[in-house]
């Protein structure tokens, strides 16, 4: 039975402040956590290894250190819980079964930081999450958890709970901060990065749901047993979504470096591809897709995903047999991303557009000549031409579903040979249909 860090409570009924404690919930609100000074306890996060679960898998304590000290300007604790890309669902359920560690973890990242308020940003689709989060934060008040003076540490911290509009890019920390202050949610040109002018122009932290979640247990048993569990370069556990064809999808806490396949056939975890697996896409829609071949060799961790040019992510694993279509997968994805685009940058705004009209001939039977080359040029100007990701986000899929199926794109290419013609001839035609 792997070591749990973050998951060990679901099932449990941890929501209730009462039961969470009983498990040995809130136990660093005291010497364990207080009795460190900041640079200490940016020092313990450091050495656990601990990296960014949101995607970026950026290190956590270096993160910290970025935020300014003796500042005039508060700073402002942003925690990441909008959640949208496509197959990925861990945080939801980490708030929904385990709400007091995310605050618990809040308050230790607030005491390293010098943080007064904090807000989490949840998607607005999460209403059973939203209220969870807020019964919650309300326990947590009448219990002087949060507030004045926590326990008589001297420290206080008010967070609240701040419902987002459902928008995908808001994902991305400064889409979020302007989504936070009332603005568009676009994202910013960095720099300034948030670590520096982030809310309100103030210093401002962004992390994920479940990088803070970590925190608790790394308070309690140090951060050498932390980093013992993963690998020497990619410490602790990863929590995982796991969806598509497998036995028994869901959410999963894994150490880090643990192979792919052995994840998706363990009784303990998948318990099986359900037929032949053709691929894996391993880290979320944006994350490059691994074929069968390809799956054998990869261990789930940042190192090893990256050696075959993909990434662990949001830690979203979506595997698929061979009934599917990659072509069918594609114009899925490619959709996804045309309508996500805010639109902010030309390249984005009508590129994204064009790959989807593009895809959506070819399932039409609609599809000619030369549409994947011109595909794989628009992904290749997607990259270092727009201020946020979300366009190379679109590009990885594309280059990679066509360059690992693409003999599954020439056959539907050939058999829409002599309908092509009832295509709209200018791409760019306003109001063109395909």
């Amino acid at each position: 039975m792997a070591t749990l860090t973050v998951t060990q409570n679901f099932g449990k009924g941890a929501a209730d402040i009462a039961v969470y404690k009983s498990l040995g919930g809130y136990s660093s609100l005291g010497p364990r956590l207080f009795g460190l000074s900041q640079f200490e306890l940016i020092d313990l996060v450091t050495r656990s290894g601990l990296r960014g679960r949101g995607g970026a898998g950026f290190p956590t304590g270096m993160k910290w250190s970025f935020v300014p000290r003796n500042t005039p300007k508060p700073v402002y604790l942003v925690v990441n819980a909008d959640e949208g890309e496509p197959g990925t669902f861990k945080d939801h359920v980490l708030m929904l079964e385990d709400p007091h560690r995310l605050i618990e973890g809040m308050i230790a990242c607030g005491w390293a930081l010098g943080v007064r308020t904090a807000y989490i940003y949840v998607r607005g689709e999460f209403l059973k999450a939203i209220e969870t989060l807020n019964a919650a934060l309300k326990q947590a008040y009448d219990a002087g958890l949060l507030g004045e003076n926590i326990q008589g540490s001297g420290y206080s911290l008010d967070i609240y709970v701040h419902r987002g509009a459902g928008a995908y890019i808001c994902g991305e920390e400064t889409a979020l901060i302007n989504s936070l202050e009332g603005y568009k949610g676009q994202p910013r040109l960095k720099p300034p990065f948030p670590a520096v002018s982030g809310a309100w122009a103030s210093p401002t932290c962004v992390n994920n749901v479940e990088t803070l979640m970590a925190l608790p247990w790394i308070l309690e048993h140090g951060p050498a047993a932390y980093q013992a569990l993963g690998t020497p370069k990619s410490g602790g556990t990863k929590v995982f979504s796991v969806s598509g064809d497998v036995v028994r999808p869901g959410v999963y806490e894994i150490p880090l470096g643990t192979p792919l396949l052995e994840f998706l056939e363990s009784s303990e975890w998948c318990q099986g591809v359900v037929g032949t697996l053709k691929g894996v896409i391993p880290g979320g829609s944006s994350s490059p897709v691994l074929t069968a071949e390809e799956s054998a060799k990869a261990n789930m961790d940042y190192e090893s995903l990256a050696s075959l040019k993909s990434m662990l992510g949001s830690g979203a694993v979506i595997a698929f047999n061979d009934t599917r279509s990659a072509v069918g997968m594609l114009a899925s994805l490619t959709r996804f991303y045309a309508h996500e685009s805010c639109g902010q940058c030309t390249p984005c705004r009508e590129g994204t557009g064009y790959a989807d009209r593009i895809l959506k001939a070819i399932v039409r039977g609609e599809g000619r000549d030369g549409d994947l080359d011109t595909m794989l040029d628009l992904a290749a100007n997607f990259s270092y031409t727009t201020i946020c990701p979300l366009a190379i986000a679109d590009a990885w899929p594309i280059e990679n579903f066509i360059g690992k199926f693409r003999s599954e794109f020439d056959a539907l290419l050939a058999s829409n040979a002599g309908h092509a013609e009832s295509r709209v001839t200018s791409d760019f035609r306003p109001g063109a249909f395909w």
